[in-house]
């Protein structure tokens, strides 16, 4: 699936090249995103390039670095996975890995800009993604988008020496949000 360059309000989606191995090697190995993820062992370089091969290449995922559109900065990164052309689904995520793009409201932007990009140009029917249920932050970023709670699984993994519950968030295609 190609794509290009998506434009927001403060920010712009371009696809993820071989070349942001490194910012996203440094972005998913920071504390503050790693935590946030239920895969949380060090991300290396061969496990990017094993993605890339395996996931973008094949098409089961799209991948786009987040910039500011003051100053063109990259400041984190938003995909689609396990792209089910079958059911027309796919997982969304997305990492926000500069400490001073918080908060700016870049997650929010950039999930609506993907949900569009999901249902208009990748023709698909459903978004879900997985959250840790205490990422408060994230939970009301993708709320704000149309993400809807479908369901609650507690002690869904053991992170950290500890049993954390997870929350399934989904949106459709006819959700009024989106119209």
């Amino acid at each position: 699936m190609k794509c290009g360059q998506i434009e927001g309000k403060d920010i712009y989606l371009r696809p993820m090249t071989g070349e942001d191995t490194e910012d996203i090697i440094r972005w998913r190995n920071k504390e503050m995103v790693f935590r946030n993820f239920i895969y949380q062992k060090p991300f290396t370089r061969k496990g990017h390039e094993n993605w890339i091969k395996t996931m973008i290449d094949t098409g089961k995922a799209v991948q786009f670095i987040i910039c500011e559109k003051a100053g063109t900065r990259p400041v984190g990164s938003v995909y689609l996975r396990d792209i089910d052309r079958t059911h027309n689904k796919a997982e969304y995520g997305i990492f926000i890995g500069e400490e001073d793009a918080l908060g700016k409201g870049y997650g929010t932007q950039a999930a609506l800009m993907m949900i569009k990009y999901a249902f208009e140009e990748a023709g698909l029917h459903k978004l879900m993604l997985r959250v840790l249920a205490e990422n408060d932050r994230a939970v009301r970023s993708y709320e704000k988008a149309g993400f809807v709670k479908e369901a609650y699984l507690r002690d869904e993994v053991f992170l950290e020496g500890r049993y954390k519950d997870v929350i399934y968030m989904a949106v459709l295609r006819e959700d009024e949000k989106l119209q």
